[in-house]
This record gives structure tokens, C-alpha cells and sequence, in this order.
């Protein structure tokens, strides 16, 4: 008896910790190394890949499937053919594959494919290389593959290639056959059609053999830099080694789900050590378009990591690169490929992607506002803390996320808003996943602050950052932690913001005297999507309080923490399915001034107009 109690005790307890422990969702490992010969004069390299792939699911894999990025890079590839018949292509792309040469293509030959000695079978599809195994991969057991490939590097024409508009020789990002994750999803062997990435997590340890001109920047830390002058002097130009045709630049980088580098002969290198012990590497050609912006951008990029760390979590490598290269601001594990020309807040966009897309790693192709729009919100953040210590130009705004809400008006106004569940690769139009990813991706954050207080936000987001590092987090992931700091449930939200196009439109029906002592105030709601709702009356005194109206959904009110210093009133419930909603204010109707609907104007309402009530002048009070 006391040996099956205690037995029924253990698996309780066991079973308590494991659903306690659930974040702890399980990840496929990798571990690669690589060993590739560059012939710079051909645009080709040479490549040899061994790949130890550690099978943490519960599921035995018959199968596996590699990404071959740079097969894109032809003409009447899935690329080329969805750019052009797009409404409205990407500039840089548009029908630029079509035209490419044959020496310009992009390519990946597999020359032979091994698991644990044995010969794969394998087949390329394009973009995807489709393997099978000799034998099942079981759960939780590790096999190695070794991969004997070669490569042309494209002309550059999106993130990757060589001869980028500034003149950078090599932008070797999406470079190498790169094993596809599987998640508890199941496989993502997404074809590539210039969107999102989404890789599993390992290490990296990579030697690339290049001609001696040539100074690479990368993802991870180099290992010989002592050869090279790539080592943590506060400042320093590489020095190329001087005997030989070619050198060997071994790199590593740990616990990171992708590799890019760049090379270029002409790249000055500034090296800028943080108090952290985090070192920044900047790389870029030195000329007029570059020389402001680069050489202040160590100590402002300090400054903003101050911020982040503080403010969206701690970031746990060691090194940092911001490298000229590619055709714009693309990020990468420790690593972002920036325009010449670009400006300060490309810097803090491209660095932030370090958190959402490089330490969080969601699915981009699924989740692309979890990255994108969350580095837009942080940007906006970043900006006007450094607005408002003097390190970048322009006054810093009260509430610097307003531009955001309008402009998702504006496009959810002209009919081309679609919804964020869509794939990233599925949208009609670049500007609906433009829109979506990045601006709505911003609002959605903007809307949580609103429903749950900037206060509790701002703790929720680093408690979001802490739970999911390095797990590869979804949206119902994310949404849980907010309800676990908020106390509020806000599966509705989801669902409204994600699903949905519906609009959020609210407005005050009337204000009139209720009685002699109290004011009696009707409230409208417009628009498909409820939401809670902070009411402001302003007494004619200058006095302010603020009325919180809680959705029924939610189950619970937002704190009053953000309103210190004004009496903080919560109301009864607005059930959803009532269009309509009536309150009294204990005060006299003559002594109210104004009755406004979000005076911090954070609600993503599409008609402002009808927020707001003011007394007339020249009206008359009644006081009997």
C-alpha cells in the first residue's frame, strides 16, 4: 500500500514538473563543420560539409531535406517567376533573375551525400534537396552526414551574391546547403521565393580558404585572428597575411541557427570593446557615404545595447558584426549585412533582429510579425531613449509607436490589409506582408501596452524573452506569457489580430445629466473588434480620472499603475456581443468639462472623430 501510494505521489509529481517545464519544448541539434575552398575569379567554391544531426523528437525520420538557397538564382526558378507576377515586385528583384547569365547563376551541385558512412539517396528540387536515409534516424540518437558539394556564388541581387550596389565583392549569406528544421510541426522544407528563414539550432565551425586581399567579416568569432589583426584592439585596420596565394580564416560560433559572412579587400575594420566584454566588429568601405555614419555608430550602438539589455533581455554572445554588404539591412546570428549608406535607425533595426530572430528564432515564414514587428516596436523604443540622451537627431515623442497605428489605418482603410496567419511566402502583395509583418507586427505589441499597461508590458517582455530563448517560440507561446504577467486572458486577442481583419472603431454616443448629483455617459461600439477601453473625464477644475472598462473576455482589469496621480475607477464588464454601454460619473453634469475615449490616442480606432465630448461654451446648466 505504501509503496503504490507513494508510486501514484511520484507520477503526480513528475507529471506536475513536466507540464511546469513545458516551454522546455524539445530542439533538433547541429553541429557543423566546414571546409571551403573560394576561387574568387570563377565566383565558385568548393565545399566540404560534416553535419552531426541530433534527433531530439520523439519521431524516427525516414527522410530529411536540405535548403539550396542559391538554385533561386536562375532564371524560370520559383523566384524569378513570383517576382514577376506580383503586383507589386520587390525593386530590387523584379525580373533581374530572368536576365542573369550563366556565370551570374547561382547553384548548389551535390556531388555525394553520406549518414554514417553510407550512401544517401537523394533528389534536387530546385530549392530543397530531398534525402533519403539508408536507415531511420530514431529519437534521441545523433548520425552523421558528410556532403561533398560545389557552388556558384550569384550575381547579387537579393541578400546574397557577389558585386553588391556598393561595390562589396562577396554577401555570403543563405550560402551552404543548410539542413530544414523539424519541429513538432513536422518538416519545413519551404522552397525559397525571397522571404523568411528558419533554422535549427547548433554550432558552427567553418574555415574558408580565400585569396590573401581579401578581409572577411562573419557570423561567431574568429579563431586565428592573431594571424591577421582581427584581434580586440579598440580600433585597427586587418593586416593580410603576406606569404602565400591564399589564407585559411577558421571561425566559430556557438549555439546559433545560421552562418554569413562577408569579404571585400577594401573593408576598413573598426573594433569596439563594451564594458560587457561584447565586442562589436564594423566593417565597411571607408568613402562619403560611409565615413559619418560608420564612424559614429560604436558608440551609439553602445549605447542602444545598454538599452536592449535592459530593456528586452541580455544578450549572451560575445561578439557583434556590422558588416557592409548585401542589398540593405539583413540579419543573421551575431551578424547584420547593412547598406553603406545606411542610416542610425537601420543600425538599431538590424541589431535588434538579434533578440527576435536570432536569440527567440520563431518561425519567420509563420510568424514573420513576431520578428519583424517586434524589432520594429523595440526600434521605435531605442530611438527615443537615444533622441532623448542627444545621440541621434530629432526630439524624442511621448508616444513614439503613433505613426504605426496610422498607417495600419491607412491600409486596413484601402482594402489591402490580409491576415497575419498567412504564410509569409503566400500573401498577394509584397505590401500585405510589408504591412502585416512589420507595421501590424508593431501595432500588436502597441495594443497589449494599451490592454495591459505599459508597466506590466514592459516586465512581460523581458519575462517573454527569458522563457523562450533559444525555443523557437509561436504565437500562442507569446501570448501566454502576456496573460501570465497580465492576469488577463487574451486568447480573443489573438485570435481578433491574427485571424482577422476586423476594425476597432469606438465612440461616445452621449454625455447628459443622469441627476442632480451624477452624469450619465452612453458609449458605442462601431467596429467588429472589441477591446477594453480607458475613459478620461476631465473636470472643469483641470482635474483629471480615468474610467478602465474591461472586455468580459479578458476575466480580469488592467492595473492603474500607468495613471499615477489621477483617481483610477474599474468598471463593470462591457460583454462583447453589446454594441452599446452606459456608465454614470458620481459628479455633476455642469462640472464636466470633457469625456474622451484613450486620451493616449495607443487604440488602434479607426474613426478618432466620435472619441471624444466636450461641453459647448455657450451651453447652459441645469442644476435642477
Amino acid at each position: 500500500m505504501y509503496h503504490k501510494t507513494f508510486l501514484i505521489f511520484s507520477l503526480i509529481f513528475s507529471l506536475k514538473t513536466l507540464l511546469i517545464a513545458q516551454p522546455d519544448r524539445w530542439q533538433q541539434r547541429v553541429d557543423y563543420r566546414m571546409d571551403i575552398d573560394m576561387d574568387v575569379a570563377k565566383h565558385q567554391f568548393k565545399g566540404k560539409q560534416t553535419l552531426r544531426y541530433t534527433n531530439n523528437s520523439p519521431d524516427e525520420l525516414d527522410r530529411v531535406f536540405f535548403h539550396l538557397y542559391f538554385n533561386a538564382f536562375q532564371p524560370g526558378s520559383n523566384m524569378d517567376v513570383r517576382s514577376m507576377s506580383l503586383p507589386d515586385p520587390d525593386p530590387r528583384v523584379r525580373d533581374r533573375i530572368s536576365k542573369l547569365k550563366p556565370d551570374e547563376y547561382g547553384w548548389h551541385k551535390i556531388n555525394s551525400l553520406k549518414m554514417d558512412g553510407k550512401n544517401c539517396k537523394f533528389e534536387v528540387n530546385e530549392t530543397i534537396l530531398e534525402v533519403e536515409l539508408p536507415r531511420a534516424i530514431k529519437p534521441n540518437s545523433t548520425v552523421e552526414f558528410n556532403m561533398d558539394f560545389a557552388s556558384q556564388v550569384p550575381l547579387q541581387i537579393r541578400r546574397s551574391g557577389w558585386n553588391s550596389a556598393d561595390g562589396i565583392d562577396f554577401s555570403m549569406s543563405q550560402w551552404y546547403p543548410k539542413i530544414c528544421e523539424y519541429d513538432y510541426q513536422g518538416w519545413h522544407a519551404n522552397p525559397y521565393v525571397a522571404r523568411e528563414f528558419y533554422g535549427v539550432w547548433g554550432d558552427f565551425d567553418v574555415n574558408i580558404t580565400i585569396d590573401r586581399k581579401y578581409i572577411l567579416g562573419a557570423s561567431g568569432i574568429l579563431q586565428n585572428g592573431g594571424n591577421i589583426g582581427y584581434g580586440y584592439e579598440p580600433e585597427g585596420t586587418a593586416v593580410r597575411p603576406e606569404k602565400g596565394d591564399k589564407f585559411t580564416w577558421h571561425w566559430k560560433a556557438e549555439n546559433v541557427h545560421d552562418f554569413a559572412w562577408t569579404a571585400d579587400p577594401d573593408y576598413k575594420h573598426v573594433v569596439y570593446k563594451r564594458k560587457d566584454g561584447l565586442v562589436f566588429h564594423f566593417l565597411y568601405q571607408e568613402n562619403d557615404k560611409t565615413r559619418k555614419t560608420w564612424e559614429a555608430a560604436p558608440a551609439q550602438m553602445d549605447k542602444a545595447f545598454d538599452f536592449i539589455n535592459a530593456h528586452f533581455g541580455q544578450f549572451p554572445y560575445k561578439s557583434y558584426a556590422f558588416l557592409e554588404g548585401g542589398d540593405g539591412g539583413m540579419e543573421y546570428p551575431m551578424a547584420t549585412f547593412l547598406a553603406g549608406g545606411a542610416g542610425l535607425g537601420t543600425f538599431i533595426h538590424e541589431s535588434l533582429h538579434a533578440w527576435y530572430y536570432g536569440i527567440l528564432g520563431s518561425n519567420e515564414s509563420l510568424y514573420g510579425w513576431m520578428d519583424e514587428g517586434f524589432t520594429e516596436y523595440a526600434t521605435s523604443e531605442v530611438e527615443n531613449y537615444l533622441k532623448l540622451e542627444g545621440l541621434m537627431g530629432g526630439k524624442p515623442d511621448d508616444n513614439p509607436h503613433l505613426d504605426a497605428n496610422k498607417t495600419m489605418i491607412r491600409f486596413n482603410k484601402a482594402g489591402r490589409e490580409e491576415p497575419l496567419s498567412i504564410h509569409s511566402d503566400h500573401y498577394s502583395t509584397n505590401a500585405a506582408y510589408s504591412v502585416g509583418a512589420y507595421v501590424k507586427g508593431h501595432v500588436i505589441l502597441h495594443e497589449l501596452q494599451y490592454i495591459m499597461g505599459k508597466p506590466v508590458f514592459d516586465k512581460a517582455m523581458l519575462a517573454y524573452f527569458d522563457t523562450w530563448k533559444f525555443k523557437h517560440p509561436n504565437a500562442n507561446d507569446f501570448i501566454r506569457v502576456m496573460e501570465k504577467e497580465s492576469g488577463l486572458e487574451l486568447d480573443w486577442f489573438k485570435e481578433y489580430f491574427l485571424y482577422t481583419t476586423k476594425t476597432i472603431d469606438y465612440g461616445i454616443k452621449t454625455v447628459e445629466k443622469a441627476n442632480r448629483k451624477e452624469t450619465l455617459v452612453v458609449l458605442e461600439r462601431i467596429g467588429q473588434t472589441p477591446m477594453p477601453l480607458d475613459i478620461t473625464v476631465t473636470y472643469k477644475d483641470g482635474k483629471k480620472r480615468v474610467f478602465n472598462l474591461p472586455l468580459d473576455l479578458m476575466r480580469g482589469a488592467k492595473k492603474g499603475t500607468e495613471f499615477t496621480g489621477n483617481k483610477y475607477t474599474v468598471l463593470p464588464d462591457w460583454r462583447w456581443t453589446h454594441p452599446t454601454y452606459e456608465f454614470t460619473i458620481d459628479e455633476k453634469y455642469k462640472n464636466i468639462k470633457r469625456v474622451e475615449i484613450d486620451e493616449s490616442q495607443r487604440l488602434l480606432d479607426w474613426d478618432r472623430d466620435n472619441n471624444s465630448w466636450g461641453k459647448q461654451e455657450d451651453e447652459k446648466d441645469d442644476e435642477d
